[in-house]
């Protein structure tokens, strides 16, 4: 199955040094397919691409979104046939439209020889506003169909023009991640990471999950979902079978809004702490938990963050269960910080390609929580 990358970008945003990174540190001992169109007589970027050992196919007669839309269909075809890569990547003409670049791949078919993996835009970060004013209908639309925005020139650049920007990229793709960090303080895996959408909420999904699994035996104290332990008045554990009450404050870790009992059975089928029955203590976390996420480029001081985490014990945003991120400190090195109730750490860490925030629990207070980290 060959995996076909879409990497698109108005003219000089920097879709060939995003390429170059790739290939050196993310496709290193993929089999791999450049299929390059250039809008003009000639293809200036083949030779720098071909010193990588890739294939180059180029187009130069027109853009892939009108001239050459059937030749790019044979194209393709050709090298899937002829080469059978692992990945294809399309660098399309800089004033093409993403969104048939993407029809045109799906056009050509070829079920089981081919998917359509990452389409994402390069933006000039410092030329957002004047290019979607003047260029807006090639502009808008590579900036509108793409699956994640990498966002170059990033470098040394004002943060409420930084902000200002993404506002504006966001207004067009509410969904699709954006790099704000520079390129060259991100490895390629990160780049990569922005590119395939992967949500800091999946991540803590898969780890709650596990530890859910984990933990359904309890001794004296019990440690429920929520992350609290509780005190039972009766030390008599010759029972399997017991329970307990508990209370937090009209809120609990089931999505109740009342008292309720917990029965944990330990024998083949479990009834845990959320409340649901199991079989033998498998199930999903997004059947008990929901999640809040952001992405961000504010800079926090340790106190402020800090102070935002220890805010999340109240309980005035929901029943937090855990929340995780990554943020820009103040002086401009990183934080990585992890929550469960009433326990924080936050430490210095290696960049992200933006700040992102995540919150997991139930009967979340999504707006109090993007005032909380002033989202």
């Amino acid at each position: 199955m060959t995996k076909i990358d879409i990497i698109s970008g108005f003219l000089g945003a920097g879709k060939t040094t995003l390429i170059k990174k790739l290939l050196e540190e993310v496709y290193a001992g993929e089999k791999l397919v450049l299929i390059e169109n250039e809008f003009g007589e000639i293809g200036i970027d083949g030779g720098f691409l071909k010193d990588s050992g890739i294939e180059i196919t180029e187009m130069n007669s027109g853009c892939i979104c009108c001239s050459l839309v059937g030749d790019f269909g044979e194209a393709l075809v050709k090298v899937l046939e002829q080469y059978n890569p692992d990945r294809v990547i399309i660098e399309p003409s800089g004033v093409g439209k993403l969104s048939d670049v993407i029809k045109a791949v799906k056009r050509v078919g070829h079920e089981g020889q081919m998917e359509l993996g990452n389409f994402v835009t390069v933006a000039d970060a410092t030329k957002a506003r004047v290019y979607m004013k003047n260029f807006g209908e090639f502009y808008n639309d590579q900036i509108e169909a793409a699956g994640a925005i990498i966002l170059s020139r990033t470098q040394g650049m004002d943060e409420e023009k930084l902000r200002k920007a993404v506002d504006l990229l966001r207004e067009r793709n509410e969904n699709a991640p954006i790099l704000t960090t520079p390129w060259d303080v991100l490895t390629g895996a990160q780049i990569m990471e922005a590119m395939e959408g992967i949500s800091l909420a999946e991540k803590l999904q898969e780890e709650l999950e596990h530890e859910h699994e984990h933990h359904h035996h309890h001794d004296d104290d019990d440690e429920c979902c929520c992350g609290h332990h509780h005190h039972h008045d009766d030390d008599d554990d010759d029972d399997d079978e017991h329970e307990h009450h508990h209370h937090h404050h009209d809120e609990d870790c089931c999505d109740h809004d009342h008292e309720h009992e917990h029965h944990h059975h330990h024998e083949d089928g479990e009834e845990c702490s959320c409340g649901h029955h199991h079989e033998h203590g498998h199930h999903h976390a997004d059947e008990v938990f929901t999640s809040w996420g952001a992405e961000t480029i504010n800079k926090f001081s340790e106190e402020q963050l800090r102070d935002a985490l220890k805010a999340l014990d109240s309980l005035e945003y929901g029943t937090v269960l855990r929340a995780k991120g990554i943020v820009m400190s103040d002086d401009g090195e990183w934080f990585h910080y992890d929550y469960v109730p009433g326990e924080i750490s936050i430490r210095k860490g290696a960049a992200d390609y933006t700040g992102r925030l995540c919150v997991i629990g139930s009967d979340l207070d999504e707006d109090g929580l993007k005032k909380l980290f002033n989202i």
